[in-house]
């Protein structure tokens, strides 16, 4: 019987080799029916066009992908992880009652969600298998998971990241004029998918959230929230903007700048644990070529077979049938690829970026996807499958709650900061 993993690769694969499938059958069609002749050689020449983007993007990241990875390693080294541990440490003890009070496994479960937070992948997987090891040693039943293992995936999958640095990078290789001009409404929708999935948990599992110390946590980051999202409603679409590019990049900045006074505090070498990260950096770019090339060849035979145009067609008109505007519509296979591969949907959001402009609406609403959540099925395969955990109860249905409430709010800011 295959493990939840393998179910997942599998489905993947169904999806990778469908757009081919699906894209021969429709090209086919417009052969013989329409007398498209040249419908197969334009398919052939976007295999090649496909694979040279997927190539120079890959290239392209290399350079900022390198700064920023390097300058998340002083951070790193100088403690940043650790401070957020100390700043959300007894929040998030009140989330896991059943973790006996300094638990070993708080540590490296705390610093998960840290270094998920400021996008340390590399950091973040191995501290995440380790803290579900040590939650499966306090798990009574060992093939069903425990309520503190859903509440920790949950949290992973919601994926509230401060720094959205891959996505920005990605901006900036396909031309956008302001590539961090996402940076706010990720920040803001990740808050409100985590938010979801705290809360859809917590419900399942009776915990109250009317607690003294998790209101104080979720009052005042809400009310912070929301006085945002309320000031921004206030401002026409120039000053939105305006304000939005100030504060992405003085609070970016400002970043760079705490992470550096982080590591001259403990007398670090600044420049040797940037080179470190640096290497990361490029290893990280490199890694990535084969993965996009095969997305993007997949995304772009089915696009110019015209499937992709019948798939958007058909929801922008269900969608518009119910009253809503449909502008966003294009950017949805983002949404959609989200869930079950974070690699997918990488390639989505480059393909709409492609397709519409880096600096389209579409292209900036599947930015935000991409930021707004996390890959659910992966994340709870790789996890869940670690410790050989077969039940998962909830756990899907709290993470695909998160992933709604994550997609709703991307659509809405999205509308409030570009439209």
């Amino acid at each position: 019987m295959l493990n939840i993993l393998d179910q997942v690769i599998m489905v993947l694969n169904y999806i990778w080799v469908s757009f081919f499938v699906i894209a021969f059958l429709l090209a086919f069609f417009r052969l013989i029916f329409l007398g498209d002749t040249q419908v197969f050689t334009e398919i052939f020449q976007s295999t090649i066009d496909a694979s040279k983007l997927g190539f120079e993007i890959s290239i392209g990241l290399t350079g900022v992908l390198t700064f920023w990875l390097g300058i998340v390693k002083i951070g790193e080294k100088g403690g940043m992880v650790k401070i957020m541990y100390k700043l959300v440490g007894p929040f998030f003890r009140k989330l896991f009652p059943e973790i006996p009070k300094n638990h070993p496994v708080l540590g490296p479960l705390l610093l998960n969600l840290s270094a998920n937070m400021l996008n340390l992948d590399n950091a973040a997987t191995p501290l995440g298998l380790k803290a579900m090891e040590g939650l499966q040693e306090l798990n009574p039943n060992k093939d069903q998971a425990s309520d503190a293992q859903i509440m920790f995936l949950v949290l992973n999958t919601s994926g509230l990241t401060i720094i959205p640095i891959n996505i920005m990078v990605y901006r900036a290789q396909m031309g956008a004029a302001n590539p961090a001009d996402i940076f706010l409404p990720i920040l803001l929708a990740t808050f409100f998918s985590t938010l979801a999935g705290l809360v859809a948990v917590s419900f399942y599992q009776k915990i109250n959230l009317f607690d003294k110390v998790i209101l104080i946590y979720l009052g005042s980051i809400t009310a912070f929230i929301g006085f945002i999202i309320f000031y921004f409603t206030t401002l026409d679409q120039a000053r939105i903007q305006e304000i939005s590019q100030l504060s992405s990049h003085l609070i970016l900045f400002s970043l760079i700048i705490g992470m550096m006074a982080l590591g001259i505090r403990k007398k670090n070498n600044l420049y040797d644990d940037f080179i470190e990260g640096a290497k990361e950096g490029f290893s990280v770019a490199i890694k990535i070529i084969p993965y996009l090339i095969a997305i993007l060849v997949g995304i772009a035979v089915f696009r110019t077979s015209g499937a992709m145009d019948y798939l958007v067609s058909g929801i922008a008109w269900t969608i518009g049938f119910l009253g809503f505007n449909t502008d966003f519509v294009a950017a949805l296979p983002t949404a959609l690829m989200k869930p079950l591969s974070g690699g997918g949907a990488r390639g989505m959001m480059i393909d709409t970026m492609e397709t519409y402009g880096a600096d389209s609406f579409a292209g900036r609403v599947a930015s935000v996807f991409q930021g707004s959540t996390e890959t659910t099925f992966y994340v709870l395969a790789l996890y869940f499958g670690s410790v050989n955990i077969k039940n998962t109860r909830y756990a899907v249905t709290c993470g695909l709650i998160a992933d709604f409430a994550g997609v709703v709010a991307a659509i809405f800011l999205s509308y409030l900061f570009f439209h």
